[in-house]
């Protein structure tokens, strides 16, 4: 189990893997960070670069106990 921190701020979720880590922290992204989710000048190309950025923060980080 890995605990990591949303990339915009303090707020920590955790996951198994990357993707229940990913689906774990959208709650949080869609009420704490609406502002971004809702940011139409936001391309795939760029949801694809926070996804290949945060899935290898996601690999860097080491196991946790939770």
């Amino acid at each position: 189990m890995k605990i990591l921190k949303c990339d915009l701020c303090e707020h920590k979720e955790k996951g198994e893997t990357f993707e229940k880590w990913m689906d774990a922290l959208k709650p949080h992204y869609f009420t704490a960070h609406a502002d971004v989710m809702r940011d139409s000048s936001k391309t795939e190309a760029d949801m694809n670069k926070w996804m290949l950025e945060n899935r290898a923060r996601f690999e860097a980080t080491p196991n946790n106990s939770a």
